[in-house]
């Protein structure tokens, strides 16, 4: 079924929350994808040793058994295959037109963890955002889009987003992506039919982009969401 916003972040007749959200979520996470890659040729484990969005906190990597640090690029690689590898588990989404009720505590903890990709790009690469943002208008798009379905608490919402975001133009580069101002028409296809699920693909990083410097690792995914602080701490 196809379904789309009269307003903006509002929720259609007829969908299921928790379906919307994750379908969101999913896409969010494919489009990070190309911040990451245009992160790393800058990002590395010299300039960026450790993953911070301010100068007082240091983010944890939480797909380990116990989060940990990793340097800012591995950190934001770990956190979008870890994203992929929870929105994809049989375990906690076996299906994409149902949720199940014990699996939505999912939604919130993994955009908690996403966000912290644009923090630290605005903060630490800031041309680097902003090119991909005048583009694409993701951070803007998922600031509204948590907001609306409290899936952030907003003092974790830390980067400075435009307040008259809602009048900006169409500055869509034709590459498939969606402005704020056309967030009212965004259309998002969930699958018909359980074929058509199991056909769906999960965008993963370019195979072609620059590699990072530790082995890649399968995550672990969580038995139960971790605790914010356990995955924050503050720099002395």
């Amino acid at each position: 079924a196809v379904v789309s916003t009269q307003s903006t972040g509002e929720l259609p007749l007829k969908v299921d929350v928790n379906v919307w959200n994750y379908e969101h979520l999913r896409q969010f996470c494919m489009q990070l994808n190309e911040l990451c890659v245009l992160l790393q040729p800058v990002c590395n484990a010299e300039t960026c040793s450790q993953m911070t969005a301010t100068v007082s906190w240091i983010f944890l990597c939480a797909v380990h058994k116990e989060p940990k640090e990793c340097c800012a690029i591995d950190y934001i690689r770990h956190t979008l295959d870890g994203a992929a590898s929870i929105l994809n588990s049989n375990k906690y989404f076996p299906s994409r037109v149902n949720i199940k009720d014990s699996s939505v505590n999912k939604l919130p903890s993994t955009c908690r963890r996403v966000y912290r990709i644009f923090s630290h790009a605005y903060f630490h690469h800031k041309s680097i955002y902003d090119d991909f943002e005048s583009r694409t208008m993701l951070c803007h798009r998922f600031d509204r889009w948590v907001k609306k379905f409290d899936l952030i608490t907003p003092d974790l919402l830390i980067v400075p987003l435009d307040d008259n975001s809602d009048n900006l133009s169409d500055n869509s580069d034709n590459d498939g992506y969606s402005t704020l101002q056309a967030i009212n028409n965004s259309v998002v296809e969930a699958p018909n039919s359980k074929e058509e699920e199991d056909n769906g693909h999960y965008a993963t990083v370019s195979e072609n982009a620059p590699q990072p410097n530790t082995a890649p690792i399968t995550p672990d995914v969580e038995e139960e969401d971790s605790d914010e602080d356990d995955e924050t701490t503050i720099r002395e």
